[in-house]
C-alpha cells in the first residue's frame, strides 16, 4: 500500500518540508557524482551504533570517521540508492506540510530532527556494536507519520496497491494508512537480523515513537490531537 496524495490542504507554504527534501536530492546527487566512492561517503557520512559506545574500529575502506554524534546527522541526508531516497521522498512530501502546518516552520525543524536522532539511538540500543553505517531520512519521517496519526487521523489518503502490473488506487483514512505501516515495521523489525545490511527497522520504529511523544508538546494549540481536517475545494 504506497500514498501517493492526501486530501489535507496547508494554510502555510511548507519551506522547511522543501527544503529538507531539496537538501536531500543535493546529497544524493553529491554521493552519485563520486562514483564507486559512493560506498566510502556512506561509511564515513553514516552512522554507526558501534562508534557511539566506543567500539571503534576501521571502516572496510580504512577512511577515519566523523564524531558520532555528527553522524547521527549526516546520515539523515544521505540515502544508499534511488528507490531509498523516493521512497522516503514520497513519504515526506505527502505528509510532511500538515505538520509542519500544524507545529510552525521552526517547532517541525526541531521536531525533524529529534525524531531522526531517536530513530539512531533506537537501532544503537537494539545492536550497539553494529559497524554497519545507517543511512537515510525514514527514522525522521516515522516521526512525522506518527505527528500525522495524532493529528489527522481521519484525513483522506489515495493509496495504491501494486498487483503484478496493475495499480489499484483507493481511499482510505490516514489512521489505517498509518497502522498498517506502522504494523509492517514493528513485524518486520522482530523477524529482522540486525547484524545484517538491510532496512534499519528498528530506527523507524525509534522515530515513530519518539513522534508519538514529542506531537503533544510541538504542536500548535489551534490543532488538537484527533481533530477533524479541512477539506479542500474539491471535496464533496
Amino acid at each position: 500500500m504506497i500514498p501517493i496524495s492526501d486530501d489535507n490542504p496547508t494554510r502555510i507554504t511548507p519551506v522547511v518540508t522543501w527544503a529538507i527534501i531539496a537538501l536531500c536530492a543535493l546529497v544524493y546527487l553529491w554521493e552519485r557524482s563520486l562514483g564507486h566512492d559512493m560506498d566510502s561517503a556512506i561509511f564515513v557520512l553514516g552512522f554507526m551504533p558501534a562508534t557511539l559506545f566506543g567500539h571503534h574500529g576501521t571502516s572496510p575502506f580504512g577512511f577515519v570517521s566523523l564524531s558520532p554524534l555528527a553522524t547521527i546527522f549526516t546520515s539523515m541526508f544521505m540515502h544508499a540508492g534511488i528507490l531509498h531516497i523516493a521512497g522516503n521522498m514520497l513519504f515526506l512530501w505527502i505528509f510532511g506540510n500538515n505538520v509542519e502546518d500544524a507545529m510552525g516552520h521552526g517547532r517541525f525543524l526541531l521536531f525533524y530532527l529529534a525524531c531522526g536522532i531517536a530513530a539512531a539511538l533506537a537501532l544503537a540500543f537494539v545492536d550497539p556494536r553494529s559497524r554497519l553505517p545507517m543511512v537515510g531520512a525514514s527514522g525522521a519521517i516515522s516521526g512525522v507519520l506518527a505527528a500525522y496519526v495524532l493529528l489527522f487521523p481521519r484525513a483522506r489518503v489515495t493509496v495504491i496497491v501494486p498487483l503484478l502490473i496493475i495499480f489499484f488506487p483507493f481511499v482510505v483514512s490516514a489512521f489505517w494508512v498509518v497502522t498498517f505501516w506502522f504494523l509492517m515495521q514493528l513485524v518486520s523489525a522482530a523477524a529482522s537480523d540486525p547484524n545484517q545490511p538491510g532496512v534499519a527497522w528498528w530506527a523507524h520504529v525509534g522515530g515513530f515513537a519518539a513522534g508519538l511523544v514529542l506531537t503533544p508538546f510541538l504542536k500548535s494549540r489551534s490543532f488538537p490531537l484527533f481533530g477533524r481536517v479541512r477539506r479542500g475545494p474539491w471535496s464533496r
